[in-house]
């Protein structure tokens, strides 16, 4: 059983690791992104909630994530990696209280470092093929000649929503590093600019996997 929280400004590269540590470790990942962007896609009332929010670059309100997260861990019986959530102070101490009650804490904490112009080369750079959902990168991942004028960018991924976002991050979500700190629970920073197999594998080490 482990219960482990991924931080790190959004495209810091959480998803990807949380997904090969999920692999890696047998433990599920819950990621709120995922959860949001199936809600939106399926035109739930929680999507239309949360398409306000996300198109701005904000955060979706507590009690719709909370609700998300309480149902995934409740039925993750051999822990969970969690990616996008807690976000900030409240959402943890409603994160420790959800896992007290089933005798549960958090293990440990992941913080991918990336600067704020890195993550927005990253991010600015993504287009999306609306016809198949692939991503493709401007510059990482070029997409073939013949489908490229019909790929869009998303709105999350304007340069300014972007740099938005990553205000938003050290506002509300930076202050959760000293929150686990004073709580006893450990902390480790990993260099999120080296190549994925890298970062897994330092992750990893951290972990005593």
């Amino acid at each position: 059983m482990m219960h482990l929280i991924l931080l790190g400004p959004p495209g810091s590269g959480k998803g990807t690791q949380s997904g090969q540590l999920s692999e890696r470790l047998g433990v599920p990942k819950i990621a709120t992104g995922d959860m949001l962007r199936a809600a939106l896609r399926d035109g739930t009332e929680l999507g239309r909630r949360a398409k306000q929010y996300m198109e701005a670059g904000e955060l979706v309100p507590d009690d719709v994530i909370l609700g998300l997260v309480g149902e995934a861990l409740a039925a993750a019986h051999a822990g969970a990696i969690l990616d996008g959530f807690p976000r900030n102070v409240p959402q943890a101490e409603s994160l420790e209280e959800i896992l007290q009650g089933n005798g549960q804490s958090v293990d440990a904490v992941i913080v991918l470092k990336v600067p704020d112009d890195v993550i927005v080369e990253r991010m600015s750079g993504r287009r999306t093929d609306p016809e198949t959902g692939e991503v493709y990168h401007l510059k990482f991942n070029p997409p073939p000649a013949p489908i490229a004028p019909r790929l869009i960018q998303r709105p999350d991924d304007r340069e300014e929503t972007v740099r938005h976002r990553l205000s938003v991050y050290a506002d509300q979500t930076e202050p959760l590093i000293r929150y686990y700190e004073e709580n006893g629970v450990p902390i480790h920073w990993v260099d999120g600019t080296q190549p994925i197999e890298r970062v897994r594998s330092e992750i990893l080490t951290r972990l005593g996997r």
